[in-house]
């Protein structure tokens, strides 16, 4: 039974309208769709994609409640400013579970980031540190960090120093070639092509240099 909260077809409504229509709220929208009898395939494919979700929305999860370098407010914002670049409508949490997703579907090993910190950001020794969350601990082995003055043009690379199922990160590097004092730029770190976890991206941080 559909439940009103106004006459129909003007605020909205919650539930099925007999076996034809069912009402629903999806991102803030009253939304209407035909009733269908559901239901669950049970496939190899459909039985693995809900592997793979369940993996990715577990790892999210965990690295939230880690009790050391958790994933953190910084680290929702830098994923969220992703999804903004990849898709408008697609959230933080939606992000991170793609991307999990695609690296499984694609037989890589996918990562979350999380705890990103800059302790020093003098374009004469830029220190970075962002912590990774692996499928598979001491997988992956090499990568960059993506800098730009704009979410979508990272265009300056620089290496980052890997150690093994733990954390990325530049330490003490002089960066003035491409950094300029009181510039805001945008930095996400990316594995590096042929990788193991190839495509596994960080969300978008970002700062000031000084």
């Amino acid at each position: 039974m559909a439940k009103l909260k106004a006459p129909l077809m003007s605020l909205g409504a919650a539930g099925q309208l007999g076996k034809a229509l069912v009402f629903f709220a999806w991102k803030g929208l009253n939304c209407v769709r035909e009733y269908v009898i559901p239901s669950n395939p049970k496939t190899s494919g459909q039985t693995t994609q809900r592997g793979y979700l369940t993996s990715a929305v577990a790892a999210i999860h965990a690295a939230q409640a880690a009790a050391a370098h958790a994933l953190v407010s910084v680290d929702v914002s830098a994923y969220a400013l992703w999804a903004t670049v990849v898709k408008s409508a697609t959230t933080w949490f939606n992000q991170a579970v793609k991307n999990w997703v695609d690296l499984l579907v694609a037989g890589d090993i996918p990562c979350v980031y999380s705890d990103f910190s800059i302790p020093s950001t003098s374009v004469g020794a830029i220190t970075i540190n962002l912590y990774l969350n692996e499928e598979t601990g001491s997988s992956l082995a090499d990568g960059k960090f993506y800098f730009g003055t704009s979410k979508t043009a990272l265009l300056h690379t620089e290496a980052a120093d890997v150690a093994a199922g733990d954390h990325v990160e530049i330490s003490a590097k002089d960066l003035s070639a491409f950094l300029t004092a009181g510039v805001k730029y945008f930095v996400q770190f990316r594995p590096d092509i042929g990788d193991d976890c190839e495509g596994a991206y960080s969300g978008i941080y970002h700062f000031v240099a000084t």
